[in-house]
């Protein structure tokens, strides 16, 4: 059995701006790197330590993994965010009720579907082609979500609406299945 736990990058520039973020980049904020910090003490506290570790190529996913661990990591274009096509870098205000669905397609985007896919296989060739015992991946919320979403018939955790940033999902992986244990939300309160 191997435990994947899956996180999604700090506060950005973009988040703290309400905009749509998706493909594009924007820097961590100061209130970012400090929960990546709170993350990674966590991770001392509780001595959860990983064999392997990997990133979605944007700055976001990158700072944070490096903030959270010190260890050697490979990243992964297709663990990035959801393509939002010409809809990046605009306000969170002009997107649809959820679901997307293929909202995303008529500007250049994926659908719901493509990206389901994209970071589920991506997920799964990472964990089934490794040895390792544990693994971290640091990913986006859409993305992560949309991941829950595909492997939500196996388990009995429950996620709230959204996604809290630098938040872990525990995932045990055995027998061509992904079964989530936990949901580990940090208490920022104090950075806001």
């Amino acid at each position: 059995m191997t435990t994947l736990y899956l996180v999604r990058h700090g506060q950005t520039l973009f988040n703290a701006q309400h905009k749509i973020q998706g493909f594009c980049d924007s820097p961590l904020t100061a209130i970012g790197i400090q929960q990546a910090k709170i993350a990674h003490a966590h991770l001392q506290t509780e001595k959860i330590t990983f064999d392997e570790a990997y990133s979605s190529t944007s700055e976001r996913a990158v700072d944070t993994l490096e903030l959270l661990t010190h260890q050697p990591y490979q990243r992964i274009k297709n663990l990035r965010e959801w393509n939002f096509g010409s809809y990046e870098g605009e306000g969170e205000h002009l997107n649809l009720p959820l679901p997307y669905n293929d909202f995303f397609v008529q500007f250049g985007g994926e659908s719901q579907i493509e990206l389901e896919n994209r970071i589920s296989t991506t997920i799964a060739d990472i964990v089934s082609n490794s040895p390792a015992d544990s693994i971290l991946i640091v990913s986006h919320g859409a993305a992560i979500a949309n991941f829950y979403r595909h492997w939500e018939h196996t388990g009995t955790v429950k996620k709230n609406t959204k996604i809290q940033n630098c938040s872990f999902f525990k995932y045990h992986y055995q027998d061509d299945q992904f079964v989530l244990q936990d949901i580990i939300e940090h208490d920022f309160s104090a950075l806001l």
